[in-house]
């Protein structure tokens, strides 16, 4: 399944290689009240290899970050 992505075919390599993926979050203060905070997930792209893993997998990682809808209100 994995092998034409470079990842082999042994489930424990798939998983380290797309444990590789990293993702941070950003913590924001909002201005009006100091103990509230707004939270982004920022993702990093996947590089071949592991786009191909996800492709097999059927599973996509965000295009873009969504706005939260609580920042619609302000």
């Amino acid at each position: 399944m994995a092998e034409p992505s470079g990842a082999g075919q042994h489930p424990r390599t798939i998983l380290d290689e797309l444990g590789r993926i990293q993702s941070t979050d950003v913590v924001l203060p909002l201005a009006e009240d100091a103990h509230r905070t707004l939270r982004i997930r920022c993702v990093v792209r996947p590089d071949k290899a592991q786009a191909l893993l996800l492709d097999r997998l059927g599973l996509r990682l965000p295009e873009r970050l969504k706005v939260p809808t609580s920042i619609h209100r302000m």
